[in-house]
């Protein structure tokens, strides 16, 4: 005759189980894990990103950089266009520009990823990083609403200047920068941010 199983736990009729502790202490030197926070005496960088808009980023200093992307260095707010093409005429139409379409998130030809979809820009775009003494540590890259692999020859340039590279979507890109530069200082740690709202161009 076979035995049906019904239970795999052994049944234990009145047993206590780790989750019940016993009765709550009384001790004044209780610890509230709740309200650990090694951060708090901390104040927030000036360039923490506070918003993350289709069009652009809230800092919170209180500044709002729109219509381009930003690049955070040495507690700087830089505005940042890796898509505009070298030698572009900027400005505005009406002064001999060329103009921008979209409020800038949208360039005619204007490219931030290679022929195998790959994030790809001139050497020029790191122009500040270039003059950064000394050097940061770490790039943060934000690669827009959605993560974007970096090109070898993108990621060799930046790994020639001594710099890591750390790249994630834009939004998530954002949090892990205000959260590093806290804790190591704006000295150390950078960020480049595409919007959210960029369109890649044709």
């Amino acid at each position: 005759m076979a035995m049906r199983v019904t239970s795999i736990l052994p049944q234990m009729a009145g047993t206590r189980f780790a989750s019940n502790r016993g009765p709550a202490s009384k001790e004044d030197t209780q610890t509230d894990f709740n309200a650990l926070d090694i951060l708090s005496t901390m104040p927030a960088p000036s360039t923490a990103i506070d918003t993350c808009m289709d069009n652009g980023f809230a800092l919170n200093s209180g500044l709002k950089v729109t219509d381009a992307g930003v690049m955070l260095v040495g507690g700087e707010a830089f505005k940042w266009r890796p898509w505009a093409k070298p030698g572009r005429k900027e400005g505005t139409i009406g002064s001999g520009g060329t103009g921008d379409d979209n409020k800038g998130l949208h360039s005619d030809g204007g490219k931030l990823q290679n022929s195998r979809g790959q994030f790809e820009v001139d050497r020029q775009v790191w122009g500040v990083l270039d003059l950064c003494w000394p050097r940061p540590d770490l790039l943060v890259l934000g690669t827009g609403p959605k993560i974007v692999p970096v090109s070898p020859e993108t990621r060799r340039h930046i790994s020639e200047l001594g710099i890591r590279l750390e790249v994630q979507d834009t939004r998530n890109a954002a949090a892990q920068f205000n959260l590093l530069a806290t804790e190591r200082g704006m000295q150390q740690v950078v960020a480049a941010l595409v919007p959210i709202g960029w369109r890649e161009g044709k």
